[in-house]
């Protein structure tokens, strides 16, 4: 006995060296980001064992290879399109049809290089920014579909506003149209095969991504779908914050009032929507891949006169594409810079343009929520608002019930709006989609929006933020040395 317990010191040791080697080793391999990797050294470190568990999980980078392809976007014609864009652009002949487009040619040029976001200049954009408008639009396209539904989701709830879409998407299925539903795996945890069940009887086909190979539990909690996607006969296109779910009709009383940001398009913007999809479905699909058909591309029935580039990111990709095209709008910014985000957990450089553009004087405003969903997120964001305090930004708290829009507005004229919040996660580790748009009356309305929002918030000002207790600061220096890996 004594011998057993004079072994369990030296195990422990052993064990504890070990988890320290092999995951350093691991880390350093990798070639990881210098601040992500501080902060995995700093959990194996206070947590060992654990640590390495929670590595495994969290911590692995996803290969580089071609997660997303589809040899038919030859016939759609993309490539072509987008030689030709960068070809006029580079020589400087490219018939912009407005001036707000023309001004940014680099940013256009750019997502075009590095991301094929196509530029189209004919589209129609609606904003809702309240979860019952936009579901009432949503369901009355459903309602009016000839051809097809492509619907990818994040979250997509068992509940009665799910229950609700499935009972319309089974009805449209069961008349002739053609209904596909992908829904990420961990955000829709909670869902199962059988909540489907009479839609895939009536003819709908329904896809996971990434799903779990162990029943009920997902270890890759990393590397989720964070897009939200709908695309109606291929005419009108929905892109944003809202998930599905009775939270966003704002039923939780836990979050109360539920603000998001969310466009519906009409123009050829949804061609590159009904794209997106269409990579997203064939990864995930192992039956019912989709093949180059003309009803999927029609000419657009309405357009109007909104420049757009829809642009994504994911960690399959070596380039950042959603935070530079932020990175771009910031910098770019001559009188005001409007965001509005839940996360907030800018990188150097992110941080650095921001702190920077308020230094020389231009509005910078922040708008972010008076609660946490994710804690150590939460409390990380509040010491990033902080630190933009000293700079001259000015930070607003949301206090309306909980804001979770993601827009960026400069100069009332160039906007962002999508899936990508201003952290870490959705730079690097999830997949993301923005419209990038350059318009005068999209990005007016959408800075009358953030104004109206403002008469709903109050102000962080540097006294208030200097009042915070103790344990406030606590919390918030230990979530800022985790912002790296949260």
């Amino acid at each position: 006995m004594l011998i057993e317990l004079s072994l369990f010191p030296w195990l422990a040791y052993v064990l504890f060296a070990l988890n320290i080697i092999l995951a350093t080793a691991v880390i350093f391999l990798e070639r990881r980001d210098p601040s992500a990797t501080w902060a995995w050294l700093m959990v194996l470190f206070f947590i060992p064992l654990l640590g390495f568990i929670l590595y495994l999980i969290f911590g692995q980078n996803l290969t580089k290879s071609r997660l997303f392809d589809w040899e038919d976007k030859k016939k759609v014609g993309i490539e072509e399109q987008i030689d030709h864009q960068k070809l006029a652009i580079r020589k400087g002949i490219y018939p912009f049809a407005n001036s707000h487009t023309k001004e940014n040619a680099k940013l256009v040029y750019m997502l075009l290089s590095h991301n094929d976001a196509v530029l189209s200049e004919d589209n129609t954009v609606y904003i809702y920014t309240d979860g019952k408008e936009k579901f009432d639009a949503l369901i009355n396209d459903i309602r009016s579909a000839k051809n097809h539904i492509h619907i990818q989701y994040y979250i997509f709830r068992n509940d009665e506003l799910g229950r609700r879409l499935i009972q319309l998407l089974t009805e449209k299925a069961l008349s002739g149209v053609e209904v596909c539903v992908l829904y990420d795996d961990m955000g829709s945890r909670t869902l199962r095969r059988k909540h489907f069940k009479t839609l895939t009887d009536a003819g709908g086909v329904v896809e996971t991504f990434f799903p779990s190979r162990i029943p009920f539990i997902n270890l890759r909690l990393n590397y989720r779908n964070h897009r939200k996607i709908v695309v109606i006969d291929g005419q009108i296109g929905y892109v944003g914050g809202f998930n599905v779910g009775d939270e966003y009709l704002g039923k939780d009383p836990s979050f109360g009032y539920w603000r998001d940001t969310h466009l519906r398009v009409e123009g050829s913007a949804v061609h590159a929507l009904q794209t997106r999809f269409i990579l997203d479905w064939n990864q995930a699909s192992k039956r019912h891949d989709f093949m180059y058909d003309e009803r999927l591309f029609p000419p657009p029935a309405q357009t109007g006169e909104t420049a757009m580039q829809v642009v994504t990111s994911g960690p399959d990709s070596e380039w950042e594409q959603i935070k530079s095209g932020y990175f771009k709008l910031i910098t770019t910014a001559k009188k005001s810079i409007y965001i509005q985000t839940p996360y907030f957990i800018p990188d150097a450089s992110i941080l650095d343009a921001l702190r920077i553009a308020a230094l020389s004087g231009i509005d910078v405003k922040i708008m972010i929520p008076n609660k946490p969903d994710h804690p150590f997120v939460y409390w990380a964001t509040y010491s990033y608002a902080g630190e933009l305090l000293k700079a001259g930004a000015k930070i607003y708290i949301y206090d309306d019930g909980f804001i979770h829009a993601k827009t960026i507005v400069v100069d009332e004229k160039l906007s962002s709006v999508g899936t990508a919040n201003i952290d870490v996660r959705s730079f690097r580790l999830n997949f993301e989609v923005n419209a990038f748009m350059y318009d005068y009356e999209t990005g007016s309305r959408l800075a009358k929006i953030f104004w109206h929002d403002m008469t709903v918030s109050y102000e962080l000002t540097p006294e208030l933020y200097q009042q915070r207790s103790n344990w406030i600061k606590f919390k918030e220096s230990i979530s800022r040395l985790l912002s790296p890996i949260l």
